[in-house]
């Protein structure tokens, strides 16, 4: 390009009033006036429509964001309240499970010595059971001796003395003398 206008330059007559070719790093008034015009008829077309709508999509974005980060806080906010409360719930769902199972140990503890206490009870009434069981089979053997013990007695007796004792009195009253006298013989001992 510096070239070109080396030639041109050589090339123009020196000043001698002819014509000089215009220069063309410097435009015409006419090329001047009509890109003016044009420039305001876009800047017009700009100002007017263009840049209101890009006003408007940039205030609709401003909300979205903000409206967006409303919301992320208001989630936010909901979410720390329910991490709160489930954190709550579990604590008491803890002590809740705590309280059940020292309830529970209670319980065993209560079942265990209620059943003590039954088996204390039973095996109290089982040996009492027992012991009245044993009086009366020795107060049975105690009568069938007695009378076992009171013929024989009488049959000895009447194979010593030779009379006949078949008298129910005499062998009654003869019989308890003699189960007397043995238990004082018993006694002294």
């Amino acid at each position: 390009m510096i070239n070109e206008l080396m030639i041109l330059a050589e090339a123009t007559p020196e000043e001698g009033g002819e014509h000089q070719p215009p220069n063309p790093l410097l435009p015409q008034w006419y090329d001047i006036t009509w890109s003016l015009v044009a420039f305001a008829v876009v800047l017009f077309v700009f100002w007017k429509f263009v840049i209101p709508k890009y006003k408007q999509v940039l205030e609709q974005r401003r909300e979205a964001i903000e409206g967006g980060i409303e919301r992320a806080e208001a989630a936010q906010a909901e979410a720390a309240a329910s991490l709160k409360a489930y954190r709550e719930q579990l604590a008491g769902a803890r002590e809740e499970a705590a309280g059940i199972r020292e309830e529970a140990r209670n319980q065993g503890t209560q079942i265990i010595a209620d059943l003590k206490a039954q088996a204390t009870a039973e095996s109290e009434r089982i040996i009492a059971n027992g012991h009245t069981q044993l009086d009366a089979q020795r107060q049975q053997v105690v009568s069938e001796l007695r009378g076992d013990l009171g013929k024989m007695s009488v049959d000895l007796a009447e194979k010593l003395v030779g009379a006949s004792l078949q008298d129910d009195v005499k062998q009654a009253g003869t019989v308890d003398r003699f189960l007397a006298e043995l238990d004082d013989a018993a006694s002294a001992k």
